[in-house]
């Protein structure tokens, strides 16, 4: 379970830093994908 979070935080980490966020909105939607990924990971 531990490596599925750590694996988890690692592929929200690549997908922020290669996401283009050009508007406030759009990080904010990659913030929010971030958070579905590590609830994800800790609930299954």
């Amino acid at each position: 379970m531990v490596r599925k979070v750590i694996f988890s935080v690692a592929l929200a980490g690549l997908l922020l830093g290669t996401a283009a966020c050009n508007t406030v909105k759009g990080a904010g939607r990659d913030i929010e994908s971030v958070g579905k990924a590590g609830d994800d990971a800790i609930n299954h």
